[in-house]
């Protein structure tokens, strides 16, 4: 089971109506869901970042153990 914490947060009203209002769920999963995409997106900047930095010697072929006469 995934361990939860109860929090309290001052957000401003306007910003939490708007985002439960474009999501159309309630706060406790609005909240959830800004939380993954916040996540997703600093894990995607993290990749980016790597970007011309790592080499890679096989073609996606090969990854895939497959072969051009196939």
């Amino acid at each position: 089971m995934i361990e939860m914490r109860k929090i309290t947060a001052v957000l401003p009203a306007q910003l939490v109506e708007a985002a439960m209002e474009t999501s159309g769920v309630g706060l406790t999963e609005t909240l959830r869901e800004a939380l993954r995409d916040y996540n997703h997106h600093a894990a995607s900047r993290k990749l980016l970042g790597l970007r011309g930095k790592v080499k890679f010697d096989l073609d996606w072929r090969e990854l895939r153990g497959k072969d051009d006469d196939e």
